[in-house]
């Protein structure tokens, strides 16, 4: 299946038809219902945004990609809480532990700002398991 932002014809994201508010309003809560999981523990941050992708997916393309690249940071994120957890043995894991909220927040606030805005992001270093 072809990437529809990689299509010169995709139509949508251009200055002629920019992507609308509310998809880009949308867009924005998949990556930032990430920080469910500080409110429900280990499964608010995968199952928040997994709704909000599977209520809006179908109204926009952007909803869709931007919801499945905020799937793909939250479940990669879980690996890497569970690699940690394991470190801690070895004491470096400490120190991941401590790590990995902030990259969480931070990466979720550049997602958040930068779909809010239209622009397609991609978080660094995580796996797509949703392509």
């Amino acid at each position: 299946m072809q990437d529809p932002f990689d299509s010169p014809d995709a139509g949508f994201g251009s200055d002629l038809n920019p992507i609308p508010a509310s998809a880009r309003n949308w867009a924005m809560l998949c990556h930032v219902a990430g920080l469910g999981g500080y409110f429900i523990p280990i499964a608010g941050s995968i199952i928040l945004p997994l709704v909000v992708w599977l209520l809006k997916k179908d109204e926009h393309p952007f909803i869709d990609d931007q919801g499945r690249e905020s799937l793909n940071f939250q479940i990669t994120l879980l690996l890497y809480w569970v690699v940690a957890g394991i470190l801690v043995l070895l004491l470096i894991g400490i120190l991941f532990l401590l790590l990995i909220p902030l990259y969480q927040i931070l990466m979720i606030a550049i997602a958040a700002v930068k779909s809010r805005a239209g622009d397609r992001y991609r978080y660094p270093f995580i796996i797509r398991f949703l392509s």
